[in-house]
């Protein structure tokens, strides 16, 4: 197989399930039918609820969704073969994925744009809600803990036995720091520009791209910045305290509008290399089986690939994303199918390309066993700049593209971190709330400092960073599990909200049930694999950890789903 022949079949297979399958749930739906104006507009609040246009909107939710997923999950399922992957990336894509987060966001903004906790709340019973928002809160730590890790290794320098910083070995990481720093800034002129003085959408957006170009230049050739990645954790970790309550104009709407060109561009790059280079995919082999040993034991196909490749096929953060941020956005209902349901399948493009950096990594490391390409970051920014250089007369671009796509690598890490934490909080508050409240009807008492958002900021910052500074990894294997997990109570959602106002739901029913099984069956193989190194002796607390956590998430999905079957069978009346 030739990667240019794949990358044409997938777009052309993705591209017809938006017009025909994304077009089907809109009229089941009843998208666009609702002529009231989105929460965006009746609950404008200057800071969580503004309007955004729809290119804007795009930037901020796909931004968000893509973070560093898929790229690290085809790298990671690369062992099963090209062929599972590619197949489980346009059906989870098309069926799964994109009808998860388009549905998450369509019954957001018909439920005030509030999460998904409260829509449980409404269709299902409030013991539900709760127990969905303790485990989403949970999980948005444990994002927060290891996307703050990441940015930090990434800005961090390295540090010699004597203890001090090398500043040669460090250059490359206080480059990507200054680059992201100086983006920081321009993105919060460009809001200020566009949303206080009404500056031209077009004309900012060029000299936005300008000022991006200028960043790098800037960072590439000035970054006085030296700092351990310890102390980037404490920076990092008050930059997300701050954008969590800013208000969304200033920084996180221009922010991810301008990190799009970036993922924009990378796209285009990456696709670029496979039309001009088109190396074929002989040394990646097609389909490796159902049990691979990867020289960590034996690996199964099921359920290992479904719970491995999540963003670029269906992600349970999706509809966190969808329903916490990208809904209270939202200008208008019919924007809702390109942006959730299309940023959902342009991310599906995104791990077909990832799929075409790794067949060409594989070439690459055949040829040189003594430069190989390891690591997601070398496998894909490696793999894309070097396939770009051996295009006749581009071989001098590898290392400027190398940079850039490294970049825009961390910049996905720092727009999903910061989306996180302005999620955990919006979750930690409505866990407060009664069915129909919002922050500002608690008057007084505890949970006035409950629904604080300062409050809900400061401790979802103290806590992700503390677990990111003290051994995040050591639970980090339960994610994959737990994330999918959300995407199935997300469909479980969408499902009986669905079924309670008498609309087809049928299209949530077999996504719904195949991530369950998945999700359980990877709970009880991780489970037992936990239990067997505690038996060994020795184990320190992760082990133990995962044990406990995995066991709680086995009985918190059957629980939930015992619910919504009662609730879509019509035998569970809705509680207060």
């Amino acid at each position: 197989m030739n990667t240019l022949v794949l990358l044409i079949i997938c777009i052309a297979v993705l591209l017809t399930g938006y017009i025909l399958y994304g077009g089907w749930l809109c009229k089941q739906w009843g998208v666009g039918e609702n002529k009231e104006e989105t929460p965006a507009h009746t609950l404008e609040d200057g800071v969580d609820y503004v309007p955004a246009k729809a290119p804007v909107l795009m930037g901020h939710h796909f931004s968000s969704i893509a973070g560093a997923g898929p790229i690290t999950g085809p790298i990671s399922a690369a062992m099963f073969g090209w062929l599972p992957v590619t197949l489980w990336v346009l059906v989870g894509g098309i069926f799964f994925g994109g009808v998860h987060d388009f549905g998450a966001l369509f019954a957001s903004i018909r439920h005030k744009g509030q999460s998904i906790g409260e829509i449980i709340s409404v269709n299902m019973s409030r013991r539900a809600k709760r127990l969905f928002i303790i485990f989403s809160y949970l999980t948005l730590i444990l994002v927060v803990a290891a996307f703050a890790s990441i940015v930090a290794s990434t800005f961090g320098a390295t540090v010699t036995e004597s203890g001090e910083i090398d500043k040669v070995a460090s250059a490359a990481n206080a480059s990507v720091a200054m680059v992201s720093l100086l983006f920081i800034l321009i993105a919060i002129i460009f809001g200020f520009a566009v949303y206080r003085r009404n500056a031209p959408m077009l004309i900012s957006s060029v000299l936005g791209v300008v000022a991006i170009v200028i960043c790098m230049v800037i960072g590439m050739n000035f970054h006085p910045i030296y700092l351990t990645s310890k102390t980037w954790m404490i920076v990092v970790g008050i930059y997300i305290a701050i954008a969590s309550v800013t208000p969304v104009w200033i920084l996180l709407q221009p922010r991810d509008y301008l990190s799009s060109f970036l993922l924009y561009s990378m796209l285009i790059i990456a696709a670029f290399g496979v039309i001009g280079a088109h190396p074929s995919m002989d040394a990646f082999p097609a389909f490796a089986g159902f049990a691979v040993d990867n020289g960590n034991g034996t690996q199964y196909l099921f359920p290992i690939l479904f719970t491995t490749v999540a963003c670029g096929a269906i992600s349970g953060f999706h509809s966190l994303v969808s329903s916490g941020t990208t809904s209270k956005q939202l200008d208008k209902e019919k924007d809702a199918k390109p942006i959730a349901y299309g940023g959902m399948l342009l991310e599906c493009v995104l791990a077909i390309l990832t799929l075409c950096a790794i067949a060409y990594a594989f070439k690459w490391n055949a040829a040189n066993p003594d430069a190989k390409l390891a690591g997601a970051t070398a496998i894909f920014a490696g793999g894309i700049s070097k396939m770009v250089a051996s295009i006749p007369g581009l071989a001098g671009a590898e290392k400027t593209l190398f940079t850039l796509l490294v970049l825009t690598y961390s910049a996905f890490c720092l727009t999903s971190l910061d989306t996180a934490t302005r999620l955990a909080r919006f979750m930690f508050q409505e866990f407060w709330l009664e069915p129909g409240q919002t922050p500002k009807d608690i008057k007084s008492g505890y949970k006035k400092l409950m629904v604080n958002p300062y409050f809900a900021t400061v401790l979802t910052v103290v806590l992700g960073i503390l677990l990111g500074m003290t051994g995040y990894a050591k639970i980090w294997g339960l994610f994959g599990a737990a994330n999918q997990l959300l995407a199935g109570l997300g469909l479980l959602a969408v499902a009986t909200w669905l079924g309670n106002i008498g609309k087809n739901n049928k299209m949530f029913l077999i996504p719904m049930a195949f991530m369950m099984v998945v999700t359980i069956c990877s709970l009880c193989i991780t489970v037992k694999n936990q239990i067997q190194i505690i038996s060994k002796g020795g184990a320190d607390w992760g082990p133990y950890a995962q044990t406990v956590l995995g066991i709680l998430l086995i009985v918190l999905a059957v629980i939930l789903v015992i619910e919504g079957i009662q609730t879509l069978t019509g035998k569970n009346k809705k509680k207060a």
